[in-house]
């Protein structure tokens, strides 16, 4: 079985290879390899759990070398891949919600020219964070997470002659290498520390390495954390990423790149255990972040945008649950796969919903769409009513946790927790209702577009809503399979270790507050958009709504912080470099070529003035060796 894990990155980066490099003479079946290869990873996949199971909880982690990469002296890195039941539940993410996006693209980028460089690069994608949750350690992890920036960057700005797309591309690019930065000092750190990049001896020696190292280390990689699951302060470039195909805002949002920076701090969770400090800025983060996404998408008009700022919400409760250590590692990656696939549903629901629309996204410009899309409807209804946390569905047994596991923190940090936990759960039943009153119900008003193309909505072609329904089936039923006897728990425990912590509140009473602020939220958005007619054009708003139309002023921020500061250090450098690197060295060519030039004067041919020179010459000369005898 051994054998068989890095052929779960081998054969989606084969698809990559060919579909890239092999040329027009694939442009009318490379969307059909790519789907073929990514199935082929999950099947694969599937075959490596169905082996796990059959082995004892403790014997259930796979290692396969497959060379050594850098030998130098008595230092080894190899091309290593590890497969326990934390992978193993990014495998069949990865490769299960991929496939589905990649057969949702057949449908959805079928006119596109370029469909078969598309596929190529979902391919890619794959690859690379299948490469990110397999790895053994830390320095093949960051070949992987490299790799998915690349991938994120070729995906974002696939359409790359929209201006808009490719200022997003590179904004992405740019933020993530922010992150990037932190998780190569960290690597570097580790080094120095443990003298080993690999998992086992890293995470196993956490505790005899001092705590201001492993604070260093682990504020690192929450940083590296940040950028690749746009968590504040890197929370930029998400929205943005929006310009990319549907497909992409998927994959990136649900099953791929987003959901990296949980990876890497629940796999590194003996560090942050033993470094508290790091741990309290994980939890800090993740509440700020969840209530900042969810404030967001209260005021975006843009249906993709609305969830992006979902995503970043849902993924704050992620990393808030990680932060609260072994109370919340298991709970964190539950609420990932649960998100997997509510939200790739949402995104498919929504680029559904666009096919239909004449790719327009304001949903100011939508309105009983439920008539016309009503597999659409039915299947981004699930995926709602899953997110807000309505009882039984996959939201419901995930994100409660979470909650449950911020209170258990305990003492008045549990209690401030727990409450932005509950706000942002209220906030999220607000806007998500807010998304499918201004999409599926009220009147109509999309108008003719700038051509004067009235919309006429049908419903998508089954190879977009196929992938539609297995999702909305795992966002009803995943959460309370993965509840049933404490299952997911169970499976994770031995890797990531769980405690209860303790809770001042009972889990029925966190389930009922959690029910009162859904209530209070769709109340609030049904009062405001449901029982009123919606203009078509925003009206101005308050102070905060035209703020978070800004994204909470973040890029603002940014351009204020970062941008300004770097225009002026830069001028500064150009100015020293012209007036003082380029003066010295000005200077010193202008002197000699000054003293050169006099004393080429001296160079006439006139043997008098030779014979001159060569006597002033001789005579210096007796006179200093005269000198120098009477002294």
């Amino acid at each position: 079985m051994e054998n068989l894990i890095g052929l779960l990155v081998a054969i989606p980066l084969l698809g990559a290879a060919l579909l890239l490099c092999g040329g027009r003479r694939l442009d009318g079946k490379g969307h059909y390899i790519g789907t073929v290869l990514a199935a082929a990873s999950f099947a694969i996949g599937a075959v490596l759990f169905a082996d796990m199971l059959g082995r004892g909880e403790h014997d259930r982690a796979l290692h396969s070398k497959v060379f050594s990469w850098i030998p130098v002296g008595g230092f080894r890195a190899d091309v290593a891949f590890q497969l326990d039941q934390l992978s193993m539940t990014f495998v069949l993410l990865i490769t299960g919600v991929g496939t589905l996006i990649h057969i949702y693209s057949i449908g959805y980028m079928e006119h596109d020219e370029r469909r078969r460089r598309f596929f190529g690069y979902l391919n890619l994608f794959l690859a690379a964070m299948l490469l990110l949750v397999l790895a053994d350690n830390y320095l093949l992890l960051y070949v992987g997470w490299e790799g998915v920036g690349l991938a994120s960057y070729l995906l974002i700005g696939f359409w790359q002659h929209k201006p808009s797309a490719a200022t997003a591309a590179k904004k992405a690019f740019i933020v993530n290498r922010v992150g990037d930065v932190g998780l190569s000092i960290a690597i570097m750190l580790m080094f120095t520390t443990f003298g080993t990049f690999t998992f086992a001896p890293v995470l196993t020696n956490a505790d005899h390495a001092s705590e201001g190292k492993l604070t260093a280390i682990g504020l690192m990689l929450l940083l590296a954390a940040c950028g690749k699951s746009a968590q504040v302060p890197l929370q930029s470039w998400l929205g943005d990423a929006m310009e990319g195909p549907t497909p992409v805002s998927a994959l990136i949002h649900a099953a791929t790149m987003v959901t990296a920076g949980v990876y890497l701090i629940t796999r590194s969770g003996a560090i942050f255990n033993a470094a508290p400090d790091a741990q309290a800025a994980v939890v800090a983060v993740g509440a700020v972040t969840l209530l900042f996404g969810a404030i967001v998408g209260c005021a975006k008009d843009d249906i993709k945008k609305a969830l992006a700022g979902s995503t970043m919400s849902q993924i704050g409760y992620m990393i808030l649950a990680a932060g609260l250590g072994p109370i919340g590692y298991v709970f964190a990656i539950m609420h990932l796969v649960t998100h997997g696939f509510f939200k790739a549903g949402l995104f498919l629901g929504a680029g559904s919903v666009m096919h239909a629309m004449n790719d327009e996204v304001d949903m100011r410009k939508y309105g009983g769409l439920r008539k016309y899309m009503p597999v659409t409807f039915i299947t981004f209804g699930l995926g709602y009513l899953a997110i807000i946390g309505f009882p039984g569905l996959s939201g419901f047994w995930s994100k409660d946790k979470i909650i449950e596991a911020a209170f258990a923190k305990g003492g008045t940090e549990g209690w401030i927790l727990g409450g932005a936990a509950l706000l942002g759960a209220a906030i999220t039943a607000y806007y998500m209702t807010r998304v499918m009153l201004l999409t599926f119900f009220g009147e109509k008003r999309w108008v003719p577009d700038e051509e004067g193309h009235e919309p006429h909505p049908h419903e998508s072609p089954s190879s977009m809503t196929i992938p539609m329904i297995v999702l909305a089936v795992g966002s009803v039923f995943a959460g309370g399979l993965f509840s049933v006897n404490d299952a997911f728990l169970k499976w994770l425990e031995p890797v990531t270790g769980h405690s209860h912590g303790d809770s001042p509140l009972s889990a029925a009473a966190v389930t009922g507050g959690t029910m009162v602020v859904l209530l209070i939220g769709v109340a609030l958005a049904w009062a405001q958009y449901g029982r009123r007619p919606v203009p078509r054009t925003a009206p101005r708003g308050s102070l905060l709504t035209r703020a978070a139309r800004r994204d909470l002023l973040q890029d603002d921020f940014n351009h204020v912080a970062l941008v300004k500061p770097g225009q002026y250090l830069t001028r500064g450098l150009v100015y020293v470099d012209h007036k003082l690197v380029d003066g010295v060295v000005n200077g010193t060519a202008a002197s000699v070529g000054g003293l050169s030039g006099r004393l080429r004067k001296l160079q006439n041919g006139y043997a008098r003035t030779y014979a001159v020179s060569m006597f002033g010459g001789t005579a210096v000369l007796i006179a200093a060796t005269l000198l120098m005898r009477a002294v």
